[in-house]
C-alpha cells in the first residue's frame, strides 16, 4: 500500500499523542529516579497507586453504567432511514442501532474519563478514610468524633458528588438517546408522551439520583458544624432547632421519593414520580422558610440568650483547634518604674535587642558582601547560638548564586559551571561599627569567622534560589568563589542527585530540561549527576504535597554543615465549631478557610547533599498521625535528629501570627463578653510612612516575667479594639522543654498603659527628635525608621526603635540613631546604651526632667539650621549662625533689623510666649516653602533666628533666679 493510501487522520491522532505521551513520560520516569535518589519511593508510590485505583475504579465503574444504559436504550432505536441533502442529491443513509455501539463506548468512555480523573484528585481522602486516627474529642451537636470531620467525611463526600454525577449523566444520556429514537417527547395536542419501557428505564434512574440527593443531604448535616452561621461557625440555635431537623427529613423524604421512582417504573401512573419530585422541592423550600422564621422571631429578639450555650461550642473549639487553650496567662501590675538595677538583672534582654531589621540588614548585606553580582542574600533569618561562651541572638543570610545574573548566559555557564552559592554572612543583631555598619562574626569568600561558630562545608547546591537543574561531576570545571583576580574551581563531592547514566536517560532528561544540549554535550560523563528540586519550597512540597508549608525557610549551622530548617503544618477546614482564620493577619497560611493547625513537623535539608528529612516533632497530632500510618517511614521521631539541629528549632512566624490573630478574639471565654466583644483586642498598626502597618511578630532574647533566665521567644503586643493604649503582649517560646508554649502577660484594664501607636505619635511630636528627623529627610537622605520593639522588663516596658539613614544615592542604609521611651521620658542617642543611660542613669539617680523650654530651645536650633542647610541666602553683611555658632542678633553690625513682632513690643515674655512664637513662624515659614514664596519664606526664617535669640536669653534668666 502506498504512503498517499494510508489514512492522515490516524497519523495525525498518533502524532498528537506522541507529542503529548513522550514528555508526560520523561517527567514521570525522571520522577521516579528523584524519589528513588532522595530515598522517598514508597511515598511517591503509595500517592501513584492511590490515584491509579481510585482512578481506574472510577473510570471501569462509570464507564460500564453509562455504557449500559446507553445499550438498553440504543435497544429501543428502530432501523430508520434518514435523507441528508448533499450537494450531489438526496441521499438516504440507513441509521443501524449495531453501527452505533461504537459511538456509545467512545462516549461513555470520556464521560468515565473526566469523572475519574476527578476521583484521582480525591486520592488523599481515601487515605485518610483508611486510615484514620481518631482525636478522642466528640462534637457537642451530633456527637461524632472529630476525625469524623477531618478523615471520613471529605472521602463521603466526594463519593456522593460521584454518584450524583453519575447518576445525572446517565439521566441526561439516556433521555437523550430514547428522544432520538422516538420512544420520548412531546405531541401537539397529548403532551408528553413516553413509552412503558422508557418510562421504566428513566424512573430507575431517576430513583438513584434521588438517593444520591438524599445522600448528600444527610452529609450536609455534619457540614454544618464547620460552616458559618451568624455570629459564630458551627451551628446556631436556628441551625439545630430548623435546618437540621430540615435536612434529616429531606433526606428521608429523598429515600421515600426513591421508593416512589421505583414504583413508577412498575406502574402506569404519573403521580408517584410526580409526588417524589414535589415533596422534595416542597421540604426543601418549608425548611429554609422554617428557619427564617424561628430566626426572625423566636431568636432575634433574644439573640444572647438563645445562643449562649452555642458560642461557648464555638470558644471552646476555636482555641483547642489553634492551640489556644493551653495559652497561660499572666497579670502584670502596670505601674512599675523601672531602675538602672532592674536593668542590671535583665542585662541578657539587653544585650539582645535586635536593632537591626531584616529589610535594612539584608540591603547592607547585599551592598557588602555580596562580592560578585551573580551572588544575592534572598532572606535575612533569625536565631541564637552560643558564642564564645555568651548566649547571643544573630542574624544571618546565605549567599546564593542567581543564575540569571550571570554576565554570560549560556548552558554551559548556567548548568555546569556556575552550579552553586557558597558561604554566609553572620552577626549579632545589636551591634555595629563606628560608620553605622553591622558587626559581622562571619563573612567574606572563603568563610572568615572571628568567633568559635566555623563552617567546613560552605557550598549551598539546595536553597532558597536554587530553581534550576545543574549538572555536577563532569568535564567542566565548577565555579567555587571567586579569589582577587582569579576564581577558585572545586567538583561535587556530595551524595546528590540522579545519575545520568546511559544514552536512554540522557535522552529523557534532554526531553525533561528542554535542551538537547544534555544529550549531545561531551562534558557528561557516565558518573556524572544532576540535581533538580533544589529549591527548598519546591523539593518539600514534591515530597510531601499534603503538607502546608511555612513561608521562611531558615538557614542553621551546626556541626560545621550549612542546614534548612522548613516548618510544616497539618491543617483543615473541617473543625467542628471552629472559626475559620480570615486573610486579615500577617501569615500566609490565612486562606483556605483554615481552622485547625499544628506545627508538627520540621523538615530538615542539608544545603550541600540535599539529604531531606521529616521530623515529628508533635506525636500528640492526629493529623500528623494518620500521614505517618499512610507513609510509613517518613515521619521520622525527633529523638533522631541531632541534638546540634534541635537546638536550632525555633517556634515559626506564621503560626504564631495566626495564634496571636485569633487570641485577640479568642481569650474572651465568657458568652456574655464575646456577644458584646467587650474586650476584644487586635494587633496594632503603626504609621509607616503614610501607611498605617500592621505589627509583626519578631523574635528576642529576653527574661520573662517570673523566670530564671533569659531565652529565645517570639512576641506581639495587642492593644484593646479601636484603642491605642497596650492590652496585653503575647510571647511564644522557643528554647528546650519550653518549645511551642505560649503565654500572654495582660495589663489591669484600669491602667493606661502606652501603646505602639501612642508611642509613635509621641516621637513624631517631640520637639528635639522630630525637628532633627526632618532635617535629615530635607538634607537628602533617607530616614528609614525601623520596627518598634516593645521589651518587656519585668512587670513594666520600654520601647525601642532603631533609626537608619541612607544617604542620597546610596544604598547602604547606616544605623544612626536609637530611640528610647519609657513612661513618659523619651530620648534619641548614637547607641541604645547611651540612650539607656540617659533615662537610667549609671548611678541610680532620677533622671532630670528636661523642660519644655530647653526642648524648644534646642528644637529651635535644628530648624534654624535646616533652613539655612537648605539654602536660606544671607542679606549683605548678614553672618549666618552656622558660622558663628550663634543666631545673628537683628540690628547688629551689618544686619538688617526686622520689624517688632507685636508680642515684643509689651516687653519681655514669657518663655511659653516664645515657645508659641517660634512654632508659628517656623509653620508660616513651611508654609511659604511650599507655596514657592522664597520672600516670604527667608523673613519668617530671620524671624525665628530672632526668637531663638530671645528664647535662650529668658532661659538663661530663669536658670540664674535664685
Amino acid at each position: 500500500m502506498a504512503i498517499r493510501d494510508i489514512p492522515r487522520a490516524p497519523l495525525f491522532a498518533l502524532g498528537v499523542f506522541l507529542l503529548m505521551a513522550i514528555p508526560s513520560f520523561a517527567e514521570f520516569y525522571t520522577d521516579w529516579l528523584w524519589f528513588a535518589e532522595v530515598g522517598y519511593r514508597p511515598v511517591f508510590l503509595k500517592s501513584l497507586t492511590a490515584r491509579s485505583a481510585m482512578g481506574s475504579t472510577v473510570f471501569v465503574v462509570a464507564g460500564l453504567f453509562l455504557a449500559f444504559n446507553l445499550f438498553v436504550a440504543l435497544s429501543a432505536v428502530p432501523l430508520r432511514n434518514i435523507v441528508v441533502v448533499t450537494p450531489e442529491g438526496p441521499r438516504t443513509i440507513s441509521l443501524q442501532p449495531r453501527r452505533l455501539r461504537p459511538v456509545v463506548w467512545l462516549a461513555s468512555g470520556l464521560l468515565a474519563l473526566l469523572l475519574a480523573g476527578y476521583a484521582s484528585s480525591g486520592w488523599s481522602s481515601y487515605l485518610a478514610y483508611t486510615q484514620a486516627v481518631p482525636f478522642g474529642q466528640v462534637d457537642p451537636v451530633l456527637g461524632y468524633d472529630v476525625s469524623y470531620y477531618l478523615f471520613r467525611w471529605p472521602f463521603l463526600s466526594l463519593l456522593q458528588r460521584l454518584f450524583f454525577s453519575m447518576s445525572l449523566l446517565a439521566v441526561i444520556a439516556t433521555a437523550a438517546a430514547y428522544a432520538l429514537a422516538g420512544n420520548l417527547g412531546l405531541r401537539i395536542g397529548r403532551g408528553v408522551f413516553i413509552t412503558e419501557s422508557t418510562r421504566r428505564h428513566l424512573s430507575l434512574l431517576l430513583g438513584l439520583l434521588l438517593l444520591a440527593l438524599a445522600f448528600g443531604d444527610w452529609l450536609e448535616i455534619p457540614q454544618q458544624l464547620f460552616e458559618p452561621s451568624g455570629i459564630i461557625t458551627g451551628p446556631s440555635y436556628t441551625d439545630v432547632h430548623a435546618r437540621i431537623p430540615a435536612l434529616r427529613l429531606l433526606a428521608a423524604v429523598g429515600v421515600l421519593g426513591a421508593g416512589l421512582a421505583v414504583v413508577q417504573a412498575f406502574s402506569v401512573r404519573l403521580w408517584p414520580i410526580a409526588i417524589a419530585v414535589g415533596g422534595y422541592v416542597a421540604i426543601s423550600l418549608g425548611g429554609s422558610v422554617y428557619a427564617t422564621f424561628i430566626q426572625r422571631v423566636y431568636v432575634a429578639p433574644n439573640e444572647q440568650v438563645r445562643e449562649t450555650p452555642y458560642i461557648q461550642h464555638n470558644i471552646a473549639a476555636t482555641r483547642a483547634a489553634f492551640g489556644l487553650d493551653t495559652v497561660e496567662e499572666r497579670q502584670l501590675s502596670g505601674d512599675v518604674t523601672l531602675t538602672r538595677a532592674d536593668l542590671d538583672r535583665n542585662a541578657d534582654t539587653i544585650d539582645n535587642v535586635p536593632l537591626w531589621d531584616h529589610q535594612p540588614l539584608l540591603d547592607t548585606f547585599s551592598q557588602i558582601q555580596e562580592i560578585r553580582t551573580y551572588y544575592d542574600f534572598v532572606s535575612v533569618d533569625n536565631d541564637r547560638y552560643m558564642i564564645d561562651g555568651r548566649y547571643r541572638q544573630i542574624m544571618l543570610s546565605a549567599r546564593e548564586l542567581n543564575s540569571e545574573s550571570l554576565p554570560n548566559r549560556t548552558w554551559i555557564n548556567e548548568q555546569l559551571t556556575f552550579t552553586h552559592g557558597y558561604g554566609l554572612t553572620l552577626g549579632p543583631v545589636n551591634e555595629v561599627t563606628p560608620e553605622g555598619l553591622p558587626i559581622l562574626f562571619i563573612k567574606n569568600l572563603p568563610p572568615e569567622s572571628t568567633v568559635d561558630l566555623k563552617v567546613d562545608e560552605p557550598s549551598i547546591y539546595f536553597g532558597e534560589l536554587s530553581n534550576d537543574h545543574v549538572f555536577v561531576r563532569t568535564n567542566t570545571k565548577e565555579f567555587h568563589y571567586p579569589s582577587g583576580e582569579d576564581n577558585v574551581f572545586a567538583e561535587y563531592k556530595g551524595d546528590g542527585g540522579v545519575s545520568v547514566g546511559s544514552f536512554w536517560r540522557k535522552l529523557l532528561f534532554a526531553i525533561r530540561f528542554g535542551s538537547g544540549k544534555a544529550l549531545l554535550s561531551d562534558d557528561l560523563r557516565p558518573d556524572s549527576r544532576v540535581l533538580y528540586y533544589r529549591r527548598i519550597s519546591e523539593r518539600v512540597r514534591k515530597i510531601a504535597p499534603f503538607l502546608v508549608y511555612d513561608q521562611d525557610p531558615y538557614l542553621a549551622i551546626a556541626d560545621g554543615r550549612l542546614y534548612w530548617i522548613q516548618d510544616a503544618y497539618t491543617t483543615s477546614n473541617r473543625y467542628p465549631y471552629s472559626r475559620a482564620v480570615t486573610s486579615a493577619t500577617n501569615s500566609s497560611i490565612s486562606g483556605g478557610g483554615t481552622n485547625y493547625i499544628r506545627n508538627s513537623i520540621k523538615v530538615v535539608i542539608d544545603a550541600y547533599h540535599g539529604t531531606t528529612r521529616f521530623y515529628l516533632v508533635d506525636p500528640a497530632d492526629p493529623i500528623a498521625q494518620t500521614y505517618g500510618r499512610i507513609f510509613p517511614g517518613l515521619l521520622l521521631p525527633l529523638d533522631a535528629m541531632p541534638a546540634s539541629l534541635r537546638a536550632r528549632l525555633r517556634y515559626p512566624q506564621d503560626i504564631f501570627a495566626l495564634q496571636a490573630h485569633m487570641f485577640a478574639t479568642y481569650h474572651m471565654q465568657g458568652a456574655a463578653v464575646f456577644y458584646n466583644k467587650e474586650d476584644q483586642w487586635e494587633v496594632p498598626s503603626i504609621d509607616i510612612g503614610d501607611q498605617p502597618v500592621r505589627m509583626e511578630p519578631y523574635y528576642t532574647i529576653m527574661k520573662l516575667p517570673g523566670e530564671q533566665g533569659a531565652e529565645f521567644i517570639q512576641m506581639l503586643p495587642f492593644t484593646p479594639r479601636q484603642k491605642d493604649n497596650l492590652a496585653a503582649w503575647m510571647i511564644a517560646r522557643s528554647d528546650r522543654e519550653h518549645y511551642g508554649k505560649l503565654a500572654v502577660f495582660q495589663f489591669p484594664k484600669q491602667k493606661v498603659v502606652f501603646g505602639p501607636r501612642q508611642v509613635v505619635a509621641r516621637i513624631n511630636q517631640d520637639q528635639a527628635i522630630a525637628p532633627q528627623i526632618t532635617l535629615w529627610n530635607q538634607q537628602g537622605s533617607q530616614v528609614i525608621q525601623g520596627t518598634l520593639l516593645v521589651i518587656p522588663i519585668e512587670e513594666s516596658l520600654i520601647y525601642i526603635r532603631p533609626l537608619y539613614l541612607r544617604a542620597s544615592g546610596g544604598q547602604i542604609p547606616e544605623l544612626n540613631r536609637v530611640i528610647v521611651a519609657h513612661q513618659d521620658r523619651i530620648v534619641m542617642a548614637e547607641t541604645l546604651a547611651e540612650a539607656l543611660d540617659r533615662i537610667f542613669p549609671a548611678d541610680g539617680s532620677t533622671p532630670p526632667t528636661t523642660s519644655v523650654d530647653a526642648a524648644a530651645v534646642r528644637a529651635a536650633d535644628l530648624l534654624l539650621a535646616n533652613a539655612q542647610a537648605a539654602g536660606t541666602a544671607a542679606a549683605p553683611g548678614e553672618t549666618p549662625a552656622s558660622a558663628t555658632g550663634a543666631t545673628p542678633v537683628p540690628g547688629a553690625s551689618g544686619t538688617p533689623a526686622l520689624p517688632a513682632s507685636p508680642q515684643s513690643t509689651a516687653g519681655p515674655q514669657t518663655t511659653d510666649a516664645l515657645v508659641q512664637q517660634a512654632e508659628a513662624t517656623y509653620r508660616r515659614a513651611m508654609d511659604a516653602q511650599r507655596a514657592g514664596d522664597w520672600a516670604a519664606y527667608g523673613e519668617q526664617i530671620k524671624l525665628l533666628g530672632r526668637t531663638l535669640t530671645e528664647l535662650r536669653e529668658a532661659e538663661r534668666r530663669r536658670q540664674t533666679r535664685p
